[in-house]
């Protein structure tokens, strides 16, 4: 797949079939993910590899719950979601059968940064194999919390920077007009 395509044409997916990526298929989006660039080379990504619906069903329900918890309405205009994540028929992760965290060891202030470079590899590298993603937000949170990455087997020392669904698409979706680049200064 020419790169150019990947980059105008993958989209975030939110409506999987029931198949599973396999391990070589998941290991070889990692490959590519630890492709990125670092800051000082420092490499800080970690991946946890969760698999089965019923497993990230549990997980839903508890990020859910949690982020329901700690939600600030007055941080966000979007009321819908609070009713969206509220519906105990909502799956947070759209019944994708694999979760990728993407988790930063603590080396170096741009730690983060370097994970979501890495990330985005990781998402391009996807959709050249058929596969569709989708970055979760709302699990960032509980999946960051110490009992959690306890449970998960996680250092504590470890943050989760992104949770991303990763599976085959029931339906590819189509691509969103974006806007034009904004630029605040170019001299």
């Amino acid at each position: 797949m020419d790169l150019n395509d990947a980059i105008y044409k993958r989209r975030a997916c939110r409506d999987y079939t029931t198949a599973v990526a396999s391990r070589p298929v998941v290991m070889s989006l990692l490959r590519a993910a630890v492709q990125a660039p670092s800051g000082m080379d420092a490499q800080p990504w970690v991946f946890g590899i969760f698999q089965g619906g019923k497993q990230l069903q549990d997980f839903s329900d508890r990020a859910k719950l949690h982020f329901l918890k700690v939600f600030d309405p007055g941080r966000d205009p979007h009321a819908m979601r609070r009713e969206m994540l509220a519906d105990p028929k909502f799956n947070l992760f759209y019944n994708a059968s694999t979760l990728v965290v993407v988790y930063a060891r603590p080396r170096g202030q741009f730690a983060s940064v370097d994970c979501c470079l890495a990330a985005q590899n990781l998402m391009l590298a996807a959709w050249g194999k058929g596969l569709g993603t989708c970055p979760i937000g709302f699990a960032q949170p509980w999946l960051d919390l110490t009992e959690v990455k306890d449970e998960l087997g996680i250092p504590n020392d470890y943050t989760a920077v992104l949770p991303i669904i990763v599976g085959y698409p029931a339906k590819v979706p189509d691509p969103v007009p974006r806007k034009e680049p904004e630029i605040a200064s170019w001299r």
